[in-house]
């Protein structure tokens, strides 16, 4: 179909989508959400009933699961937010009925579709004919009586329209001649189809489809020089699908957008569409669904035109808002997935425990905040210590920091990892080699947020006599204690773990991670005698203001002795009690089951099992062998079903325990302190910091995160880097490549191979060789290419550095793809340095190994004095039963065998489909375990 061209009369022609039969009302809420969750109504029904009662998702999750059928947390916080969407959609639906009724345009066809309509979207489609709105064009029309002329035309294409407009020349209305009338019946039918809900539905989703979004640097954007345009270098030539987009990258080219650095363009065609395609995709189906046809009847052209004239003047740019709003809430969906993962991983990290610690917050020209805490978290002692430039006080700081350790029992040592951390871990670890007696422990913190907690008004409260400056240091040592304790104070967005967070609305993410920080805080359970108000006021049931009047209490009264003495409290009643007692904790108190997480309403079964086995609660406690034999229908009534009675054997055998993982700390290498202290090939400890949708960030010591592209945690693929590691996690990592300049670092979890790819510069260098003869010469590969397969992923680029290490700042290397079947040979990457030389004196052999791509090449032994060789690279091309084809690299000289690396081949390629169910293979056990919960097959 060329570009004026229209459906003949076998193509076409059809009656418009509006008057498409009406849709069946929608079934009610709690039964779409049933289907949402494919589970049964009434579980849905019964949850439904609980939380609009005031109980709290923890609260039913753990202690109503005969009520819900054992619908767990995560699926109460999906019932949740769809609760509170429907409702809202259901009271929109309302206003939308009542306003359209006012306007007397209701009939039965129009009240079935507003009433069928399933998503906010669809139902802002269908009112927006009746939307009250500014006179337009189209309304100046209609008042101008031009809405017959518009329908005679479009019913009846048979009439030539320059006749049949000369009936509705008017001037005194408007109408000065027949061009006048012919626009506004043309602005009518535009408005009318522009506002049709089912086509452009229909065009929306074709568009989302077949689409794409496109970025290019803006006029005067991207040279040499341009700092802030290079932080998004990797988006200056951008193009890629709408459905394949990933959340980081939607949310790096929309910032790049607003930095004024990006120029977006949302295109309705495919990027292998030529412009004609146009009318075959779109102008098409509009034409159809309208009933305009050519047939070569007088009107046809005359309405082909204005079918033109309505994507391009309404229906284009309505859907270019659409689908960017769309963009941005999918980014920020994933986003908002992504933090709220992050988060509950920092929340149940590993705590140290009750033990004396100091908190260390490096500093140079201020000096390093000294703060020492007792096994409470009390504060003992303080100082500040100057150590580094410019004052180098390092002997009389390692002596302070000794006398303070000394003096109150300091166990651990916790280290801020802003500025100066490694210089004042070294400090540390000078004083731990010097007096080994004291037996300390040290261990790098996380500091961030710790000064938007030293300026809050919590802060102020709880440490009053303190300089905002030293609180930072008593936060950094909490923290090590008991890491949940401590950032409850905080607002978990200043936590620093999520992806892009600050580009992300504030309500949805506020919400999501109000719920995290909820769940893990009754997960874990609170003592309730040492617990802060911020604390508290995150366990179920208990307001911020209740949260306060508990610890008042508390500091008047002394410790509570039992949970039954907290009805004492003023303003907690007897659902606060009920939602909140069995997440408190009296570890001291008299009877076992105020330490356990079993619910006081559930003492009576306790008891009941008591009498059972002879036994009194404190010798049934922790004795398994008993406990074991029981069989939970024994003890079940109607009020307590056989769910609620496992979950009390099992709190018995195993009172209060808790769900977080044992404390380790991350031993960074000696002498590797900044980032030009890297190396490719380096195997180094380190500890995650953040995880997004492309991979993990680790830090390794010099003062700049590394990444670990999603396609360098295993062998296999992985499609969620989360279920490898998780923030806090201690790894062993190898350096693939340093970007001195762009302050970016690429590591591997793959310890055992010599030529991971890491993206499109990955590549490392194994050990140097030189024995008996010089190194092999340099090659430089080219690109191993395999056939590009249907639907392959392109190469990603890389997301945007700009707010490390908490955002996420940049991705390096390929993902997976989506749909693929066979391997596609990558772009070229830096190859390996040639092997050991081996052989006669003067003779020196030489090997270079590229990344995947192409073929392994082996480089040729080197002829001559002083070990003159050369060396051919390469890369290693897909297997032949995933449909690549080898190409070996390209050949290279080095005379005189200087120190020179060895060839240079292609970049990793896409991995097969296939791959998801081979399991990946981790380099240590933990990597193993974690690999094993995430439900790859042994």
């Amino acid at each position: 179909m060329t570009a004026t061209e229209l459906p003949t009369a076998g193509e076409g022609g059809g009656s418009p989508a509006s008057t498409a039969v009406s849709t069946p009302v929608l079934p009610p809420v709690t039964r779409r959400i049933a289907d949402e969750l494919a589970v049964a109504e009434g579980r849905v029904s019964a949850a439904v009933e609980l939380l609009d009662g005031g109980a709290t998702v923890p609260f039913v999750a753990r202690y109503r699961k005969e009520a819900t059928g054992g619908l767990d947390d995560a699926q109460l916080r999906t019932l949740e937010e769809r609760l509170t969407y429907l409702r809202e959609l259901e009271e929109r639906r309302a206003a939308v009925l009542e306003s359209v009724r006012a306007q007397d345009k209701l009939d039965a066809e129009l009240e079935a579709r507003i009433l069928g309509a399933e998503t906010k979207s669809r139902l802002e489609d269908v009112y927006l004919p009746y939307k009250p709105k500014r006179r337009t064009k189209a309304a100046i029309a209609r008042e101008a009586g031009l809405e017959p002329l518009a329908d005679m035309l479009v019913t009846d294409p048979t009439h030539i329209p320059r006749t049949a407009a000369g009936s509705y020349v008017d001037p005194d209305k408007g109408v000065p001649d027949r061009d006048a009338a012919l626009e506004g019946a043309r602005a009518i039918l535009v408005e009318r189809w522009a506002e049709d809900a089912d086509l452009v539905g229909e065009l929306r989703e074709q568009m989302w489809r077949r689409g794409r979004l496109t970025a290019t640097y803006r006029d005067g954007r991207g040279g040499e020089g341009d700092t802030a345009a290079a932080k998004f270098s990797d988006y200056g030539a951008f193009d890629e699908k709408f459905t394949r987009l990933p959340s980081h990258r939607i949310l790096a080219v929309l910032r790049g957008e607003t930095e004024e650095v990006l120029a977006l363009t949302l295109d309705p065609l495919a990027a292998d569409d030529d412009e004609t395609a146009i009318n075959d995709v779109y102008l098409a189906r509009i034409a159809n669904a309208v009933g305009v046809a050519d047939r070569g009847r007088p009107a046809d052209r005359w309405l082909g035109e204005a079918v033109r004239w309505a994507w391009r003047t309404r229906i284009l740019s309505r859907l270019i808002v659409d689908l960017r709003v769309r963009l941005r809430e999918v980014a920020e969906e994933g986003a908002v997935l992504v933090f709220a993962g992050n988060l509950r991983d920092l929340l149940l990290a590993a705590p140290a425990g009750a033990r004396p610690t100091m908190g260390l917050d490096p500093g140079l020209r201020t000096g390093v905040k000294v703060a020492v805490i007792d096994g409470t978290g009390k504060v003992v002692a303080t100082d500040t210590i100057h150590p580094h430039v410019p004052r180098r006080q390092w002997e009389a700081s390692r002596t302070r920091i000794g006398e303070l350790a000394r003096e109150h029992g300091v166990e651990l040592v916790a280290i801020g990892n802003g500025t100066a951390s490694r210089e004042t871990h070294a400090l540390v670890r000078d004083l731990i080699a010097r007096e080994p007696e004291l037996g300390l422990t040290a261990a790098v913190v996380s500091e961030a947020g710790a000064s938007v907690y030293s300026a809050s008004e919590q802060a102020s409260a709880e440490l009053p006599e303190l300089d905002v400056s030293l609180r930072g240091a008593v936060s950094i040592a909490r923290r090590l204690q008991d890491p949940l304790a401590e950032l409850v104070k905080i607002d978990p967005k200043s936590i620093g773990v999520g992806q892009y967070q600050h580009d992300i609305a504030g309500t949805a993410l506020s919400r999501s991670l109000d719920a995290v920080v909820e769940d893990c805080v009754n997960a874990v359970g609170v003592d309730v005698n040492t617990a802060s108000a911020p604390l508290l006021r995150r366990v179920s049931g208990i307001s911020a203001g209740l949260a306060t009047t508990i610890v008042g209490y508390r500091d008047e009264h002394g410790p509570f002795a039992s949970r039954t003495a907290l009805r004492e409290v003023p303003r907690l009643g007897a659902k606060a009690f009920e939602q909140s007692a069995g997440f408190l904790r009296i570890p001291g108190a008299a009877d076992p089951l105020d330490r356990s997480a079993v619910h006081p309403e559930s003492y009576p079964v306790v008891h009941r099992i008591v009498e059972a086995t002879g036994d009194d609660v404190d010798a049934l406690v922790g004795n398994s062998a008993v406990l074991a034999s029981l069989n939970a229908d024994d003890f079940t009534d109607e009020r307590f079903g056989r769910p609620t009675v496992i979950d009390i054997i099992a709190e018995l055998d195993k009172p209060g325990r808790d769900p977080r993982p044992e404390f380790t700390t991350a031993e960074f290498a000696e002498g590797v302190e900044q980032i030009t202290d890297l190396t490719p090939g380096m195997v180094l400890e380190g500890q995650v910091t953040n995880v997004a949708a492309f991979g993990a960030f680790v830090d390794v010591g010099v003062h700049q995160d590394g990444l670990v592209h999603i396609s360098a945690m295993s062998k296999d693929f992985v499609s969620d880097p989360r279920a490898v590691v998780g923030p806090g996690d201690v790894v062993r990592v190898r350096v693939l490549d340093v970007d001195v300049e762009r302050k970016r670092i690429s590591l591997t979890l793959r310890l055992d191979e010599e030529d991971t790819a890491a993206g499109p510069e990955g590549g490392a260098r194994p050990a140097e060789g030189g024995r008996g003869g010089g190194r092999g010469g340099r090659g430089r590969g080219g690109r191993g290419r395999g056939p590009r397969p249907q639907g392959a992923a392109e190469q990603a680029p890389a997301a945007v550095a700009t707010e490390a290490p908490a955002e996420a700042p940049t991705e390096t290397g390929t993902e997976a793809p989506a749909e693929t079947g066979e391997r596609q040979g990558g772009g070229q990457g830096r190859g390996s340095r040639g092997g050991r030389g081996r052989g006669r004196p003067g003779e020196g052999q030489g090997s270079g190994q590229g990344e995947r791509g192409g073929q392994r090449g082996q480089g040729q032994r080197g002829q001559g004095p002083r070990g003159e060789g050369q060396g051919r690279g390469g890369g290693r091309g897909g297997r032949p039963q995933d449909g690549g084809e080898r190409q070996g690299g390209g050949r290279g000289q080095d005379k005189r065998g200087q120190d020179k690396r060895g060839g240079q081949g292609g970049g990793q390629g896409g991995r097969p489909q296939g791959n998801r169910d081979r399991r990946p293979a981790p380099t240590n056990d933990a990597m193993a375990e974690a690999l094993r919960r995430a439900g790859y097959k042994s």
